[in-house]
């Protein structure tokens, strides 16, 4: 069995395997100047497109650390009056490839916008194999702390919003997905946390998880045309610290011993069922439900890796509404 592939998507996902396998060295080594000749990047834009406006605001240039920030515009009186979620957004590429900036989750961050009626903050952390982990975890907790010491009211397109910095949600798809758990972790362990960014809940799109031993999911999944288990292998190999095997808790974080610190808020984890990393996903929310801890389980079984990105994939609407309901069910956490 195979899943249902739009023509489109299918060009798109084969451009994009191409490219990225172009540009991989032989050492290793990603040759961006290349994909950057390739890439479909847009520009932010302050002016009304499809209900929504869009910022950039650079955290550190020397790390080129900055985020996008999308902002419903077509809200009423009585909606620009009420307390907007805030959601920081981490997006997906293997911990390698990708940015706020390139067209595909420039587009998505917006239609979780538009869906969601939130703010969406989408950031450019470093990658990989340039920056190993922890770094794009440092990233994260950085951006959160810029949040907390920022005039948000200054950003153009977010002036007259009522933006909610204590009603926070952090999400990200596969890569963004390993991070959120990571990030949120960090921040529920830190004294001097939440006296302004207050994590209500963690949103996990088909997370990035793994181990050494080869699942179902791996096996059954490993040739599909969107994430194959050779690129697998070679996402793990760039971005775990020198000499780890993926038994390490970064990409495994199932440890029987692992206690979650008190204030680690509620998870949704979505899960779809043609990706080789379905198991991990499952695996991950068996492990948050076996502590008691309040997790959430969305399944898209005859969808495949990334299809929210996608807007022929009409599950993505499915997908923005569960967002929405968890972010109002939790909201008040």
């Amino acid at each position: 069995m195979a899943p249902f592939i739009p023509l489109k998507a299918r060009i798109q996902l084969g451009l994009f395997s191409f490219l990225t396998s172009r540009a991989i060295g032989r050492d290793d080594t990603i040759n961006r100047r290349l994909l950057s000749r390739f890439e479909p990047l847009v520009p932010a834009d302050p002016k009304p497109k499809s209900g929504v406006c869009s910022a950039d605001a650079i955290i550190d240039t020397t790390r080129d650390l900055f985020v996008r920030i999308f902002a419903p515009s077509d809200l009423s009186n009585e909606e620009r009056a009420e307390k907007l979620p805030l959601v920081v957004y981490f997006h997906g590429g293997g911990f390698a490839f990708a940015s706020p900036h390139l067209v595909s989750y420039d587009d998505w961050c917006r239609r979780m916008c538009s869906g969601m009626h939130a703010v969406i903050v989408s950031v450019n952390y470093r990658r990989s194999p340039e920056h190993r982990c922890p770094v794009p975890y440092d990233d994260g907790v950085d951006t959160l702390r810029f949040l907390e010491s920022a005039n948000l009211e200054s950003v153009g397109i977010l002036s007259g919003l009522n933006v909610d910095l204590r009603t926070c949600f952090l999400a990200g798809d596969t890569a963004g997905g390993n991070i959120v758990h990571h990030v949120a972790r960090r921040w529920a362990a830190s004294a001097n946390s939440w006296e302004k960014v207050n994590i209500k809940g963690v949103i996990s799109i088909t997370p990035m998880f793994g181990g050494e031993e080869r699942t179902d999911g791996d096996i059954q999944n490993q040739n599909l045309p969107v994430l194959t288990m050779q690129r697998m292998d070679w996402y793990w190999k760039v971005i775990l610290p020198e000499g780890a095997d993926r038994n390490h808790e970064f990409a495994h974080p199932f440890g029987t011993t692992t206690k979650l610190e008190e204030r680690f808020p509620p998870v949704l984890v979505v899960a779809a069922g043609y990706d080789i990393l379905r198991d991990w996903q499952l695996k991950y929310y068996e492990w948050l439900n076996e502590m008691q801890h309040g997790v959430q389980l969305l399944k898209f079984p005859d969808s495949f890796h990334a299809f929210y990105l996608y807007t022929k994939c009409e599950e993505w609407k499915k997908l923005v509404e569960e967002m929405k309901t968890f972010i109002d069910e939790h909201k008040n956490y």
